[in-house]
């Protein structure tokens, strides 16, 4: 059985979101953008701490999971929390958390 058979698609958008989602720098973005009450235009950078090339590659990752969207209309920029896979994230995540039954860690 190949790799692309055992995972369901599900599963393995759950480990494309996680994977964007496993950096502090990421998640700080995601909720920097969450707070806006609107899409944000202008240049991220002059927002965050961030060097500006690694904000970019934060930005890249996020973009891939399709977690953020952004529009490029110069001289700005457009970002956006993705809301159609912002929700399939937290469902996804959810029913993980909800399947996975909590066990008793065995005590030696």
């Amino acid at each position: 059985m190949t790799k692309s058979h055992f995972f369901s698609t599900d599963q393995e958008q759950l480990a494309r979101f996680a994977k964007a989602m496993a950096h502090p720098v990421r998640i700080t973005i995601l909720q920097w953008l969450s707070n806006q009450t609107c899409c944000y235009h202008g240049y991220i950078a002059y927002e965050l701490p961030i060097a500006k090339s690694t904000l970019s590659q934060h930005l890249n990752e996020l973009k891939d999971a399709g977690l953020i969207h952004g529009n490029i209309t110069p001289p700005t920029v457009k970002y956006c929390i993705h809301k159609e896979n912002w929700r399939k994230a937290q469902d996804l995540f959810a029913r993980m958390f909800n399947q996975v039954a909590l066990r008793e860690v065995c005590q030696k």
